[in-house]
């Protein structure tokens, strides 16, 4: 639970979240929101099938850290008897990356969709990458259906508007965001780099906070005239 007794959001534009070879700032950053020594994390990587190696990199990453890290598999079917006991007795819930589309359908098959609103509520941490950053908004970019980016408007909506991942590494997304925006197809919203993650505070934007120097958000919106307005937005940057 938040030290502060709000709810919190951290969702992350996608990359190696750095830094590579320990704990990764971002999600130091969301155990430390919690304010507990030794906080209760759980991962959720359904977005790539829940694929075992990706669970081993987590552990690996996070050993050096006091957390008491957990997984909520899925595939082949839940690795647990009671998966909303497992997510409510959580500090922080982090989500990987990979398709958001196919990540909510199956969350949605075992009501997980349902667990992590009720999560939110109680003042659990939610965090996640890329896909793990799209879906607590309405919707966003995603390489879910193919190799060509389309839209994504079926996201958990927690929060309003739109995200956007991977906006200036990835070629198409900063074009595509702004198209989807100016035509209506997406709300407006938030767009982060690699690295960089928009941080919540109840529905409101509260900062964005980036694990590597160089790294930027921007709030992109419809203007009014068919096209999109890009405004940069400050990023804290998380390390020495």
């Amino acid at each position: 639970m938040a030290a502060d007794g709000r709810r919190h959001v951290l969702a992350i534009g996608g990359g190696m979240l750095m830094p590579r070879d320990s704990a990764p700032l971002q999600v130091k950053y969301a155990m430390e929101l919690t304010g507990r020594p030794r906080p209760k994390l759980c991962v959720l990587n359904t977005a790539v099938g829940d694929d075992p190696n990706a669970y081993l990199r987590v552990y690996d990453r996070l050993a050096e850290t006091q957390a008491r890290v957990r997984h909520l598999a899925l595939f082949p079917m839940p690795n647990v008897a009671d998966p909303e006991d497992l997510l409510m007795s959580q500090d922080v819930i982090f989500v990987g990356g990979g398709s958001v589309a196919n990540m909510v359908a199956v969350w949605r098959v075992h009501r997980i969709d349902e667990i992590l609103r009720k999560a939110w509520q109680a003042g659990i941490v939610l965090a996640g990458s890329s896909a793990g950053g799209i879906c607590w908004f309405e919707g966003g970019t995603t390489d879910s259906f193919g190799i060509k980016l389309r839209a994504f408007t079926d996201g958990l909506a927690m929060l309003p508007g739109s995200f956007c991942p991977h906006y200036h590494s990835e070629a198409e997304r900063r074009p595509l965001y702004q198209r989807l925006v100016a035509d209506g197809a997406l709300p407006g919203g938030i767009a982060c780099d690699d690295g960089t993650a928009a941080h919540f505070t109840d529905e409101t934007l509260a900062e964005q906070v980036s694990d590597r120097p160089v790294a930027n958000a921007y709030l992109v919106t419809e203007n009014g005239a068919g096209g999109a307005t890009e405004t940069p937005l400050p990023v804290r940057f998380l390390g020495a």
